[in-house]
């Protein structure tokens, strides 16, 4: 299979280094990782030659950071640093973002209305976001590492209200698919987090920090939708088999 044929969550998967190549050209990672390169370009109106050739040299020059290779990681590492690096950063940067969104409207509001619109749309975005996080920790999350235990002989499979781990993931997955349509509002809004020439310092960094929640948001949902949840669903399978 050629790399054009491949889909964007399988590059990423086998080499995170091109993660920041495809945030940098606008290609969808995460919610829409399904797509074969080929199409994501053209989605994405993106020249592949361009593509290939910045795939290329993340592969060959990926920064040690983006070496870790989380494919390869327990699910209990895994859910470690989701919850400690991701969870924790919508909890800490929602409510300096909403702050921000005060102060920037309070003295550019009325010249900016699009703000308004904006602010409303990352209230509802954080909002959803904060009980999603609630829900992946005291329901999904345990019974994944639950899950993962029981594959190492550490205990029975374990039992849950949902059934099948399908059926809380395919909710997941939808509420992924709701945070990223909000998240394009707000890019389209925001011109792309381009501020205007007489935006002040604090219009600025509320654009930055916008700007980094998406990011960080992308790569959040890329861990759970294309790494984590489908090989949960598989473990669920396999175990419930041998066990049957």
């Amino acid at each position: 299979m050629t790399l054009t044929e491949k889909t964007v969550r399988e590059i990423a998967i086998e080499n995170p280094a091109t993660v920041p190549v495809f945030e940098s050209l606008g290609i969808d990672y995460c919610c829409g990782g399904q797509r074969p390169l080929s199409e994501a370009c053209e989605r994405a109106n993106v020249p592949m030659d361009r593509a290939l050739e910045l795939i290329a040299k993340a592969q060959s020059e990926g920064e040690p950071a983006n070496k870790e290779k989380w494919s390869r990681a327990g699910a209990a590492d895994l859910i470690q640093y989701i919850v400690e690096r991701h969870h924790g950063f919508v909890r800490t940067e929602a409510p300096r973002l909403e702050a921000l969104f005060v102060k920037v409207i309070d003295h550019h509001g009325d010249e900016y209305p699009e703000l308004q619109s904006i602010q409303e749309l990352f209230a509802a975005l954080s909002q959803e976001l904060l009980a999603h996080l609630m829900k992946e920790e005291q329901i999904l999350f345990p019974y994944l590492e639950k899950l993962e235990a029981a594959s190492f002989g550490h205990g029975p499979l374990p039992s849950a209200c949902f059934g099948s781990v399908e059926m809380p993931i395919a909710r997941m997955l939808a509420e992924h698919d709701d945070a990223g349509t909000l998240l394009a509002r707000i890019r389209s809004l925001a011109a792309d987090f381009h501020p205007p020439e007489s935006a002040c310092p604090s219009y600025r960094r509320l654009y930055s920090g916008l700007e980094e929640f998406e990011r960080d948001l992308h790569r959040h949902i890329h861990l759970e939708n294309n790494i984590l949840f489908p090989r949960a669903a598989v473990l669920e399978r396999s175990l419930r088999e041998n066990r049957s």
